[in-house]
């Protein structure tokens, strides 16, 4: 039976917790050099399976050792601040688009990007609880896949703005950046258990 109460209640919740996250910023990053359709699609696609795996699981997600969750997603934030520092520019301030634009290509990549950074996230884990709590998969995982939706779709399109106004460089400088400090605040949740 759906409730859009628990609907509601179960966007409001999700959409909050993912703004700040690194959704916004991988989809920013995404957008500024392709489709913004293409990409959107395999975002929603990820963000679909994971929003379906956190209903199935209910609260058994929440038993994950949280260290071992951390300290993967710390080593994976830093991996994505290693590329973006160290990737070679050429000296370009315009975005080079890459030569193969193809629907699944692009949307592939987009779609294993949420799907490996996303895995074990507090949304994901948030959106279980909700699943367990409420009793009503249908209603949970319909505001909270709305929610990540429109996450994602905030972020893409914030970097295809953003691209009209700020050079890339700079957009890639403060989200390596980000990366660090997320890397940094995993590593440490990880440790500090």
């Amino acid at each position: 039976m759906f409730s859009s109460t628990v609907a509601v209640v179960a966007f409001g919740v999700v959409f909050l917790a993912e703004l700040p996250d690194k959704t916004a910023l991988a989809g920013l990053m995404l957008g500024t050099r392709y489709r913004a359709s293409y990409v959107f699609a395999g975002v929603a696609a990820a963000f679909l399976v994971h929003v379906a795996l956190a209903v199935a699981a209910g609260s058994v997600l929440t038993l994950l050792p949280h260290r071992l969750v951390q300290a993967v997603v710390g080593a994976l934030f830093l991996a994505g601040a290693a590329v973006l520092l160290f990737r070679k520019d050429g000296g370009e301030e315009e975005v080079t688009k890459p030569a193969d634009q193809s629907f699944w290509k692009v949307s592939g990549a987009g779609f294993m990007m949420i799907l490996v950074a996303e895995f074990g996230d507090l949304t994901q884990i948030m959106t279980a609880n909700l699943a367990a709590r409420y009793e009503n998969p249908l209603s949970v995982g319909l505001g909270a896949v709305l929610a990540l939706w429109a996450v994602a779709g905030l972020g893409i399109l914030g970097g295809r703005t953003l691209m009209k106004y700020v050079p890339l460089r700079l957009i890639t400088k403060v989200a390596a950046c980000a990366m660090l400090l997320l890397a940094g605040l995993s590593v440490w949740e990880a440790v500090a258990g």
